[in-house]
């Protein structure tokens, strides 16, 4: 048996929206920013556009948003971001505590720390303290590459297995915070293995109720890294472990998002928004429909609807197989047709098609 989750929050202060995570909160989606953002707080304009696009990340479902610490300048412009959006931000923070200290001055909704690599106690018990001060949330963070000595021995002699030794690891930085008297921790234990993901979330997911925030890490390219998710995230979901997610792809954050928000959909743990069907192409191909869902997808999967739409290449795969969309498009020819429910409603030139599926979309 696995435990229930408790609840923890992050964000709530000053501008930034709350999200739960455990407890009976809907499972949240995460990504991570792949850009440095050392100079930030001095460019308004770079400032800007980066909050342009957490803008869209939201309107695509993504909950959570952390981001790379390095530096005392990267804290302050987390600072300066945190102060122009409701997304809850997290700092990653590795080595250096005084960073998490530094960000702590912010809106920051939450640390994530990996306390074997901040040093002594009393550099964890400094972040402890400033988190509760602001009621800020900590991740433990807890990867393959940072098990302790005495676990790393074990595994390499085979007398503990990783998924093992990761969940031993974690469970020793909580008894950190457990003597500290500090339960607001969301727990995460990664690995680039599918396998060894699983079954060190399994393990401690049967003895402690803290919130699991589950991803492979450093899962590859978009093809493979979205496999390897998909695989450890079913088969995770399907047991309720798992309050967080965050699919990790040498891919956009667009795409980490989208992909989580499909994950989740298809385990059941989302219901609801738009449903994207489109045909792969063929050598009937009447319709550019890769271009076509190249440039629609975000805005699609941003929609407040609950609705079906189906990009089609030809006639065959239009009305017919997408009969069941609320609004589709496909090639006719030099033509491409709208349809709705498998009846064609309109049929236009290929350069029209755009501004004609945009009318009809709006009247859904």
């Amino acid at each position: 048996m696995y435990k229930s989750p408790r609840s923890v929050i992050i964000g709530g202060k000053g501008i930034t929206k709350q999200i739960e995570i455990g407890g009976s909160a809907p499972v949240s989606i995460q990504t991570m920013w792949k850009e440095g953002i050392t100079d930030l707080y001095k460019n308004q304009d770079a400032l800007s556009s980066l909050v342009h696009r957490i803008d869209v990340l939201q309107s695509l479902g993504c909950d959570i948003l952390r981001f790379a610490v390095p530096d005392t300048d990267s804290a302050k412009s987390l600072c300066a971001i945190a102060e122009k959006t409701t997304m809850p931000l997290v700092a990653d923070i590795h080595f250096d505590y005084r960073l998490a200290l530094e960000c702590l001055k912010g809106n920051v909704a939450a640390i994530r720390i990996n306390p074997g690599n901040i040093g002594s106690r009393d550099r964890v018990e400094k972040v402890v303290s400033g988190c509760k001060e602001k009621g800020v949330a900590i991740r433990i963070g807890v990867n393959s590459g940072s098990l302790p000595k005495d676990l790393a021995e074990k595994v390499e002699k085979g007398e503990l297995s990783r998924a093992v030794a990761l969940a031993e690891t974690a469970a020793r930085e909580v008894a950190v915070f457990d003597e500290l008297n500090f339960d607001q921790v969301v727990v995460s234990m990664k690995a680039s293995s599918v396998k060894e993901t699983i079954e060190a979330n399994e393990e401690f997911a049967s003895k402690y109720d803290i919130p699991l925030h589950i991803g492979v890490t450093e899962a590859g390219p978009l093809i493979v890294g979205v496999v390897k998710s998909t695989l450890a995230f079913s088969e995770l979901l399907k047991n309720n472990i798992g309050s967080t997610i965050r699919v990790s792809l040498s891919s956009t954050p667009e795409n980490e998002v989208i992909t989580g928000k499909q994950i989740l959909k298809e385990c059941g743990k989302r219901p609801g928004g738009v449903e994207l069907v489109s045909c792969p192409r063929c050598g009937r191909v009447g319709f550019d429909v890769h271009g076509f869902v190249d440039r629609w997808q975000n805005e699609l999967l941003s929609m407040n609807k609950d609705i079906t739409v189906a990009v089609m290449g030809c006639i065959v795969n239009g009305p017919g197989e997408g009969k069941h969309a609320d609004i589709g498009i496909a090639g006719a020819g030099d033509k491409a047709i709208i349809f709705k429910h498998g009846k064609i409603i309109r049929t236009i030139d290929a350069k029209d098609a755009d501004n004609a599926f945009r009318e009809e979309l709006k009247s859904l």
